[in-house]
């Protein structure tokens, strides 16, 4: 069987799962296209790894539909997984294993293997094929799984907190090998981070899972677009802008306010000037993906969603 070609690298519909400790990721759709990359964000316990693992197969879903490249990654498993390299944020080779080892296990698993390609990965990252993988580092044995996940044409890439053993220079050099490895427009990455300067970076597209639950999915610049921070004074909370904000932060000497863009004009009195808006002693300014995370996470955040 064939890898459909179809636009979507990544479809997911409805995915639902559900665990006996109460929590659910509840109805989770969204698209990743063939040839971007998407970051996929949340705070702990949001539901992402759950996500991932759901993509995977390594567990199963309530109900929904994942497709890979057009491919039901349950009834297609196996060609589903050729076509899939995965990093996750600790290494899951044995710890016994020489690095050499680690090729020789993987290349039996995957028809399109290429030792040439490996080998030029080991160079450019400074892995010795005798070491073993519990004498690498956290942040070498990244590397070893993603010179796994590089070696065998994967079509889609699927990533777990890639960078969290990584230093700046790492992160740095990993952002560039992601983005010249969808070039071709038909490779896709779909990676969790909490390290939001590398979605600023690399990604195309975002989707936020939040309490189990889809909060957003789309082009990064339309979510960050879609948000204004405004700050004030700790007697300047006024209703007009408890009215509209998604989430609040007070602290000593003021408040951040998270406000959808479009709502800003409910504010008596701001105006725009420079790019932001303003209105003594009230101003706004553009949200960060942090910003956005952080207050959409606050209690008042919660109980709107669970309104909603």
């Amino acid at each position: 069987m064939t890898i459909d070609q179809s636009p979507m690298a990544l479809s997911i519909t409805g995915a639902t799962k559900h665990y006996d400790s109460g929590f659910t990721l509840d109805d989770v759709t969204f698209d990743l296209p063939a040839g971007y990359i998407m970051g996929l964000i949340g705070p702990n316990g949001a539901g992402k790894s759950t996500l991932i693992k759901l993509i995977l197969n390594m567990i199963r879903r309530d109900a929904g539909e994942i497709h890979v490249f057009g491919l039901d990654n349950l009834a297609d498993e196996e060609t589903v997984k050729e076509n899939l390299g995965v990093v996750f944020d600790s290494s899951y080779f044995i710890e016994t294993w020489t690095v050499n080892k680690v090729e020789q296990t993987m290349a039996a698993m995957y028809l399109a293997w290429n030792h040439e390609t490996f080998d030029n990965y080991l160079k450019r990252f400074g892995l010795d094929r005798k070491k073993r993988v519990k004498e690498l580092s956290r942040g070498m044995q990244m590397k070893l799984m993603l010179a796994v996940a590089l070696s065998h044409d994967a079509k889609l890439l699927v990533l777990d907190e890639p960078t969290s053993g990584l230093d700046v220079l790492a992160r740095d050099e990993l952002m560039d090998i992601l983005q010249n490895y969808i070039t071709d427009g038909e490779r896709s990455v779909l990676f969790s981070t909490h390290i939001t300067a590398d979605l600023e970076r690399a990604a195309d597209f975002i989707t936020y899972i939040t309490r189990g639950k889809l909060y957003f999915t789309g082009p990064k610049d339309e979510f960050e677009e879609s948000f204004r921070l405004v700050k004030g004074g700790p007697d300047d909370l006024a209703p007009d802008v408890k009215g509209v904000a998604v989430g609040v932060h007070r602290y000593e000497t003021g408040f951040d306010a998270l406000v959808r863009t479009e709502d800003l004009g409910k504010i008596g009195g701001l105006k725009a000037e420079g790019g932001q808006h303003w209105a003594a002693p009230l101003t706004a300014e553009p949200a960060s993906i942090d910003d956005i995370i952080r207050l959409t996470n606050t209690d008042d955040a919660a109980r709107a969603m669970e309104v909603a």
